[in-house]
């Protein structure tokens, strides 16, 4: 209402009328309603209203080369106001001067957000000119991601400029410029022409940095940069926006591999020089990583691989993968507080992984020929599941993490899903849409919602599968020999390989024979009350709950600086004390607990993490006086009785005497 008044308010005339009519909608309220026949004229004369007709469609892409190469400088030196400063220049075809209309397109649907997220709201100042006069350019009334470039048949290019207004805080989106470091990803900074396919437009990229940056990326310069302008090697329009860039003041690049090797480097970025002081061990890890992944897939999809991380607290989180890269942020201390920084580690091993998962191997309905194509992620369980499986076991095979840390972090994960209230209505598969449905946004229920629980389900899927495997094969074979069968073809090659269901239950029956297809229907397609948790036993593993903390999940608490109640009441706060997660129809929820509220005092004393935790305890003792919360919501308060006497519970796997150790051995390096 305020933003009506507010638009309205440079008319008294109107804004009178529009009061008017509050006025008139008052009065009508105040009287019993009647049963009226809908769109009714008296007269008869008056005709029904008609839908206005659509404007005509984008052009579909053809498989056809585009006439000429796009040249594009991104000016990425605004790090104070955060904007990027865009100039391309585009050959113009010849059908689009016969027509006297050249379109291009914004990036909608992007890779590895699979979902149309394109930041078109940070998209400002287009500016169209060709041989020095200014063009009217039109945006599409239907799809906003296109304009409409009015050119003449003489006119064989024109020259764009325009501004990436990139966000200033997190409030805006997710940053991408800070004082000492930039993310460039080209899908922000380029237009590019409608009706071809991306693989068939060419493109010389160029950037410019502030001066003495480095820049780490999976593009190659096309020779010696002048100034602080780096022109990169031509390459497809779909090569240039899969090779985002990380630039830095403090930078440093260290090779993974030996030489003569597919080089594979490790290129950082940081909030300060100090971030960057690293011993050998640390590295040997991540090149243990290289080693173990290569062993796993038994091949290579890149001529060279390059890690883009970034260590800090100000440039936004991002784990993003590429067919020759990655785009991982990790928290500053990193490396120089080693031992605490494991939870975020299986980050590097999940991307490496997408090389292969993904990006070479592609479900086939997320494979499209642009980038404003709609991509879809029925297989999402496939391409993200079965990456969180291998991020979490390459991760410890390789030493980034410890073998006792990746089963903590496995028994988080299956506690998690086996309790999740959303279970009862809503199988993984259709939580493949969420990218599409909720974008990542906030929701207030959370775990009864679902969200995109394709990850973290779809890797106990996988370990199910792996388990039996080897159950079926007397240890044999395991998930090892799938992924070299499936992910290993094609060595040195990084064109898309395409797949669909049917081609992963081949493949699996030619590892093993069993009824695949079954097996994957029921854990995937089908609600099911509890996560599919086989894989533990098969591996020789009972999930269990005592008071002993996880390790796993206590320091990652303590990185997010929350207090994880989940399993110990069925909810989760800030250190502060303010509610970011209630389990559905748990005893936190039953007593009227619910997200954004404060909890200020824990039976009469002033609330800390400590004070509840031993709360717990107490209530636990006692057996029956529930937990007093005086809960703040807004300016109003409230006190609850949270009825909860379990005391507190965290999970843990526990060994099963006299069977096989299959989860050692799924955690041992190879």
């Amino acid at each position: 209402m305020k933003r009506a008044f507010a638009i309205l308010g440079a008319s008294s005339s109107v804004l009178d009328k529009f009061r008017l009519s509050l006025l008139a909608l008052t009065a009508l309220s105040t009287f019993p309603a009647v049963a009226q026949t809908p769109s009714a004229d008296p007269t008869g004369k008056q005709p029904q209203p008609e839908a206005a007709p659509m404007p005509p469609a984008i052009p579909a892409p053809l498989d056809k080369t585009f006439p000429g190469t796009i040249k594009l400088t991104v000016d990425a030196t605004d790090t104070v106001r955060h904007v990027m400063s865009v100039h391309e220049t585009i050959p113009v075809p010849q059908d689009a001067r016969e027509k006297g209309d050249l379109i291009v397109l914004y990036p909608k649907w992007l890779p590895g957000n699979h979902s149309p997220s394109g930041e078109i709201e940070q998209f400002g100042g287009l500016v169209v000119k060709s041989g020095g006069k200014t063009l009217d350019w039109v945006r599409d009334t239907a799809d906003v991601y296109a304009f409409h470039i009015p050119v003449t048949k003489a006119q064989t290019s024109i020259d764009v400029s325009f501004q990436l207004l990139s966000p200033i805080t997190p409030n805006e989106g997710r940053v991408v410029m800070t004082p000492h470091i930039v993310n460039v990803q080209w899908n922000q900074v380029s237009l590019y022409p409608a009706g071809y396919y991306s693989r068939d437009i060419q493109v010389t990229p160029s950037v410019i940095v502030p001066s003495g940056w480095q820049i780490g990326t999976a593009l190659r310069p096309s020779g010696k940069g002048v100034g602080n302008t780096t022109t990169f090697g031509t390459v497809t329009y779909n090569t240039l926006v899969d090779s985002p860039l990380f630039a830095g003041e403090y930078f440093k690049k260290v090779l993974l591999t030996q030489p003569g090797a597919v080089p594979v480097t490790l290129d950082m970025v940081a909030d300060k020089p100090a971030d960057l002081v690293y011993n050998d061990q640390e590295i040997e890890a991540h090149r243990s990583l290289v080693k173990q992944a290569l062993l796993t897939f038994g091949s290579q999809h890149y001529d060279h691989y390059d890690f883009l991380m970034a260590l800090t607290d100000d440039l936004g989180g991002i784990g993003l993968e590429h067919h020759r890269s990655s785009e991982d942020s990790v928290s500053q201390d990193y490396f120089t507080d080693w031992a605490h920084s494991f939870p975020q580690r299986d980050l590097l091993a999940h991307e490496y992984t997408h090389s292969w998962n993904g990006k070479y191997r592609r479900p086939a309905d997320l494979y499209g020929p642009t980038f404003n194509n709609v991509q879809r992620g029925s297989l999402l369980w496939v391409y993200e599941g079965q990456t969180q499986y291998w991020g979490n076991v390459l991760a410890a095979r390789s030493g980034l993490v410890t073998k006792a840390q990746g089963l903590d972090s496995l028994a988080m994960v299956a506690a998690t899903y086996d309790q999740q209230g959303g279970r009862v209505w809503r199988p993984v598969v259709d939580t493949t849409n969420d990218p599409t449905i909720a974008q990542r946004r906030p929701k207030s229920w959370r775990d009864y919602q679902r969200s995109e629980d394709y990850y973290s389900e779809g890797q106990l899927v996988w370990l199910d599968a792996d388990t039996l495997i080897r159950k079926l094969s007397n240890d044999k074979l395991s998930l090892d020999d799938f992924a070299k069968r499936f992910f290993g073809t094609n060595d040195g090659s990084y064109v898309v390989s395409p797949y669909n269901f049917d081609d992963v239950v081949r493949t699996l029956n030619a590892v093993v024979p069993y009824d695949w297809a079954k097996f994957l229907h029921d854990r995937i397609y089908t609600v099911r009350p509890h996560a599919p948790l086989d894989g533990l036993a098969a591996g020789g593993y009972r999930l269990v709950f005592t008071d002993k903390p996880n390790e796993f999940m206590a320091q990652s608490d303590k990185n997010r600086h929350r207090l994880n109640l989940m399993f110990s009441g069925g909810f989760m706060l800030t250190e502060k004390g303010v509610v970011n997660g209630v389990h559905w129809s748990g005893p936190a929820y039953e007593a009227g607990l619910v997200i954004h509220d404060q909890i200020v005092a824990v039976n009469g004393d002033a609330f800390s993490p400590s004070v509840l935790r031993d709360a717990i305890t107490a209530a636990h003792a006692t057996g029956t006086k529930p937990i007093e919360l005086l809960v703040r919501t807004g300016d109003r308060f409230r006190t609850i009785a949270l009825a909860y006497h379990d005391g507190l519970r965290y999970p843990h796997l526990e060994r099963i005497e006299g069977t096989p150790d299959r989860l050692g051995a799924i955690y041992t390096a190879r």
